[in-house]
């Protein structure tokens, strides 16, 4: 007997200019525990001049988990933080009660073109956590 409930089909989504494959939400399972959004971007290469572009953007209640295998993106968020996310590293972003942040890629990796492939997660935060102090969390992967 299978404990398999549903095999997920990701669907594609365009988010600036970059498709990311999403399995979650699905029309038959909103959220997995705490996982309201499950994300695959790439592997996809961007040619020279090119890359990833998901202007600044609010969120609040919230955490992502931004995990690459490959490429590098920079965070940057209205808390000040401007980060470049390596393969291995862990970027945690708590929204809490309100941040906002972007997501690019910076301007030597634009010019030169990289391949790209990670995965990202948004948790739902629990209700006494909603309005918590935002918060960004880089753990580079010599640490982990």
């Amino acid at each position: 007997m299978s404990s398999i409930e549903n095999i997920i089909k990701p669907r594609t989504r365009d988010l600036g200019g970059f498709t990311v494959g999403r399995v979650l939400p699905y029309a038959k399972r909103r959220m997995v525990g705490p996982f309201v959004f499950f994300d695959e971007m790439g592997p996809a290469e961007f040619a020279p001049g090119t890359g990833i572009d998901v202007r600044p953007h609010p969120h609040i209640g919230l955490a992502t988990v931004t995990y690459l295998f490959d490429g590098e993106i920079r965070h940057r968020d209205s808390l000040g933080f401007d980060q470049v996310i390596k393969p291995g590293d862990v970027n945690w972003m708590t929204a809490g009660r309100g941040i906002v942040h972007s997501e690019r890629t910076d301007d030597a990796r634009r010019a030169a073109g990289q391949k790209i492939h990670g995965i990202q997660s948004w948790l739902a935060l629990p209700e006494e956590a909603a309005e918590a102090a935002p918060a960004f969390h880089h753990h580079p992967k010599a640490t982990l």
